[in-house]
């Protein structure tokens, strides 16, 4: 199912029960006087979906596919929808009927229906079996403003799991008996993206400001989704009834996620802040002397000469020659990213130019930090893209720098969140657009890296992120959180309600961004446990204020365990960026709540401290102090191996995971294959070493494995390789298929040692695959 593209901590934000429900959220009876409770009045058919009449509004309803449908509920007929800059997709011809009781309408597609009660105007969706997935609920429904304003709301049901939303730091990965408030800010990312597992999806197409109440004591067994403003309710449903088919209606409505450069999944080594060329050189050149893999070193923010914050150019009493530094890196084969701002300092030549164009916010804002003041511009405006790209570009651009962090992009402002509200944007007014600022500034990026350096392919770091958001090749951190074990906690259900919100790309500040000092061992300890669990992150990536955190920093038991997981890493690396094909290929998902695989395993609905990396691999990082060991959930009926002893396990029972620092707790599911590479020095070091394909049995499983380049778009035009992996159960045997496709530079030959997990290190069967279909046999891999 594809649709055509066009562009058209410091505190929690989860609260319980009453303690949110006030302010611009309170149900006043200015909120509450134009409802769906009223009778149908009339009934029409388009070939689009159908238009239903009350007294109160217009209702339609409209199929995109066969498991997507768009309502709308406006006073006027003629209303197109929400702004909406996330849905870039149109509807595809779908086979859908229409039939009529005496009670209902029934829209119904080949995979779902929608149910209209004539009586009340009401939803209900409902599978071919009959039963309801989810229904519009409760005597208000849908709620429109007034004429004097009080923005939107709309109720349903309340069934299964609530997962999605973006990213949040309450340390829940089940909102239910909870409120989420989607507000960009710091450590919080809103993302209108609500999925269900009971096997649904709602992406709310509404960018203000948005608090959704998840059975909450006073709304009980309901769903309700408040916004502050808009004039119309505007969603679309989608139905998996899998959750993985539920974000691939997400990113068939919103665009896909584009393929990353190899060396993107390699280490990345950050500070806040390397502060000269000498230092940025110095820290490269002693990885590559200590010969522990790296791929990329970040340069953060305050390069530039003092007053010049938005000149986007070197303060050169520190960096002398930035192209040469960066000539220097690439020579070494590491990449770098360069911090760059929406955010301007008075009197600079950027400034006046975006200011000339209409293209700044009017206002002048105090600094977060350090102490100053500046203006920022606004990315709302296509003209302020267009300059904002070209400024950075001819400064920074042509030095040759690999990709763009893109900090505070909430948009930060004074700090005071909320406070884009009071602007007017290139958009409309600030109230209206508020969460997809960070949208726009991704596109202003991610689109002047694709025209101007085509060589490369777009890579962004940014702090924020919007519906969307993932076709424009960015990646977003958890932002600046504490070095400590609640935080590093919470970071888990983080990251994967923002994943299973359909934005496949995650990161976090491995250590916490304040962190402790390596000298520490108390702090050593959760450095290591953080360090473990980014291993298994989409981006693997250390940065922290304070005193650098690289490898060196710590005593030699803490370097040696943090150079045996970067080497794993690396040896990952094969299965990363299949992986990464799958995400773009497939709509696929890289860091996975348990239950987009075990959706009927109503215990694994709730496990929010643990997480499958991939469909293989099951990850439970150690979130306590002092453990050594760890429960484990192992979900579902099938076997799982431990992926350090090949122990077998069953399915369907907790069990007590052995943990010392060492060690984080991993474990690979039946009829898995592994492909695990060679250790190197950076993803694209050339090897003549055979990459092992690790079976783990129990039953039959598949893999593609994918190859390509590494970098530049070629394989938007077909220049690639892959190879299906498939394991035959009955007779324990692993075919590689025929290669399909090419890639310049692609090797004839492919060494492969294939192995059984449940003893890893064990002989290994040697193929020299040459492209042709190979069988191997198995018989004691059981």
């Amino acid at each position: 199912m594809h649709f055509t593209p066009r562009e058209g901590l410091r505190t929690s934000v989860l609260c319980v029960a009453l303690a949110c429900m006030g302010g611009a959220f309170a149900a006043d009876s200015a909120h509450t006087t134009a409802t769906a409770s009223a009778a149908i009045t009339g009934m029409s058919r388009s070939p689009a979906g159908i238009t239903l009449r009350t007294a109160q509004g217009v209702l339609k309803i409209e199929p995109w596919s066969d498991r997507i449908v768009h309502v709308r509920f406006h006073r006027r007929a003629d209303w197109p929808g929400s702004w909406n800059a996330a849905v870039i997709g149109k509807p595809r011809a779908v086979n859908w009927e229409l039939t009529e009781s005496a009670e209902a309408y029934m829209l119904s597609t080949s995979a779902f229906s929608v149910r209209i009660d004539k009586a009340k105007a009401t939803l209900a969706f409902e599978g071919k079996d009959g039963k309801t997935i989810m229904e519009e609920a409760g005597p208000q429904a849908r709620v429109l403003p007034t004429a004097k304003g009080g923005g939107v709301s709309q109720t349903f049901s309340h069934g299964g799991a609530i997962y999605g939303l973006g990213q949040h730091q309450g340390g829940l990965l089940d909102y239910s008996g909870n409120s989420v408030l989607l507000q960009q800010a710091n450590l919080d990312v809103g993302v209108p993206m609500l999925v269900s597992s009971d096997g649904y999806g709602v992406l709310w197409n509404n960018a203000s400001v948005t608090r959704v109440d998840v059975d909450l004591p006073q709304t009980a067994s309901q769903q309700v989704i408040r916004s502050e403003a808009g004039s119309g309710i505007d969603y679309h449903f989608i139905y998996g009834p899998e959750l993985d088919d539920v974000v691939t209606g997400y990113r068939a409505l919103t665009g896909d996620a584009p393929m990353m450069a190899r060396w993107t999944w390699g280490l990345w080594q950050s500070k806040e802040r390397y502060a000269t060329q000498e230092e940025m050189l110095s820290v490269a050149s002693r990885y590559r002397a200590m010969q522990v893999p790296l791929d990329a070193i970040v340069q953060d923010w305050q390069y530039w000469a003092p007053k010049s914050w938005g000149s986007h150019q070197f303060d050169r009493t520190r960096y002398p020659d930035p192209a040469a530094m960066v000539k220097d890196l690439h020579d070494r084969n590491v990449h770098s990213i360069i911090s760059v701002w929406a955010r301007f300092d008075l009197g600079l030549d950027t400034t006046a130019e975006l200011d000339r164009a209409g293209a700044m916010y009017p206002k002048v804002y105090q600094n977060v930090y350090p102490a100053g003041e500046g203006r920022w511009y606004d990315a709302f405006s296509e003209t302020g893209r267009s300059i904002y790209w070209r400024q950075v570009m001819n400064r920074l651009g042509k030095l040759g720098f690999d990709g763009w962090w893109l900090d505070a992009s909430e948009a930060e402002l004074g700090g005071a969140w909320g406070q884009l509200r009071e602007v007017k944007t290139g958009q409309g007014p600030g109230a209206e657009v508020y969460n997809a600022y960070p949208l726009f500034h991704t596109k202003a990026v991610y689109e002047g890296m694709r025209r101007d350096m085509p060589e490369k392919r777009a890579f962004i770091l940014t702090r924020s992120a919007y519906a969307g958001q993932q076709r424009h090749a960015a990646i977003t951190w958890s932002g600046d959180t504490g070095g400590n074990w609640d935080v590093f906690r919470r970071q888990v259900p983080a990251a994967l309600n923002f994943s299973i919100s359909g934005i496949p790309y995650w990161s976090a500040d491995i250590g916490g961004f304040f962190g402790g000092k390596p000298s520490d061992p108390a702090y050593a300890e959760l450095f290591v446990r953080w360090y473990q669990f980014g291993v298994f992150n989409p981006m693997f990536r250390v940065h922290g204020t304070g005193e650098g955190k690289e490898i060196w920093q710590f005593d030699d038991r803490t370097q040696k365990i943090l150079v045996d997981y970067d080497k794993l890493r690396y040896r990952l690396l094969p299965y990363i960026y299949s992986l990464s094909w799958d995400v773009t290929r497939n709509a696929g998902t890289m860091m996975r709540p348990l239950a987009m695989d075990f959706r009927s395993d109503r215990a694994a609905l709730g496990v929010a401290d643990q997480y499958l990396f991939g469909k293989s691999l099951m990850v439970a990082p150690v979130t306590q102090p002092s453990a050594d060991v760890r429960t484990v959930y192992l979900p579902g009926k099938e076997t799982w191996y431990d992926f350090w002893t090949g122990k077998q396990s069953t399915g369907g029972r907790v069990i007590a995971a052995t943990a010392p620092l060492e060690t984080i707790p991993l474990f690979v599911r039946a009829g898995s294959i592994l492909p695990l590479g060679p250790v190197k020095q950076y993803a694209d070091q050339p090897s003549t070493e055979p990459i092992e394909l690790r079976v783990y049995p129990g039953r039959d499983g598949s893999f593609v494995l994918y190859d390509d380049e590494g970098d530049g778009y070629g394989y938007e035009q077909g220049r690639y390789a892959s190879v299906a992996l498939s394991w035959d159960e009955g007779r324990h045997s692993l075919t590689l298929g025929g290669r399909k496709g090419q890639y310049p530079g692609m090797p004839t030959a492919q060494a492969y040692r294939v192995a059984c997990g449940t003893a890893p290190g064990a002989p290994a069967r040697s193929v020299q695959y040459t492209g042709a279909a190979v069988t191997v046999e198995l018989p004691d891999c059981r």
